[in-house]
């Protein structure tokens, strides 16, 4: 079982990653690379490829459950920054693709 996001990926492969529009680099101290994105509402944006039925998210790079990165991680979004890996939310992600839950050490 793998502890670390650099050998999982489910997260960016399973949910909408959406967001706060103001978070994108069109917009002063934003980071996040625009042409990544696409608007949902007048106010949020998500993560181009994580807004349809078979999510899969423009950043990711890598197969789900193997080596994997993200191509913007300094530039991510609050979104992706606030998962956290161990939570029901990542092993229900891990388990959409046949991966244990993560055991957090303390």
């Amino acid at each position: 079982m793998s502890e670390s996001c650099q050998d999982c990926g489910a997260c960016c492969a399973h949910y909408r990653v959406s967001f706060y529009w103001g978070e994108s680099d069109a917009h002063p101290g934003g980071t996040v690379p625009q042409a990544m994105t696409i608007p949902i509402t007048p106010y949020r944006i998500a993560m181009r490829g994580t807004e349809r039925s078979s999510v899969r998210c423009v950043a990711l790079e890598g197969e789900v459950g193997h080596r994997v990165g993200c191509a913007i991680y300094p530039q991510r979004s609050a979104t992706c920054r606030e998962f956290t890996a161990g939570t029901p939310e990542c092993d229900k992600a891990r388990a959409a693709y046949g991966l244990e839950p993560v055991t957090v050490q303390t």
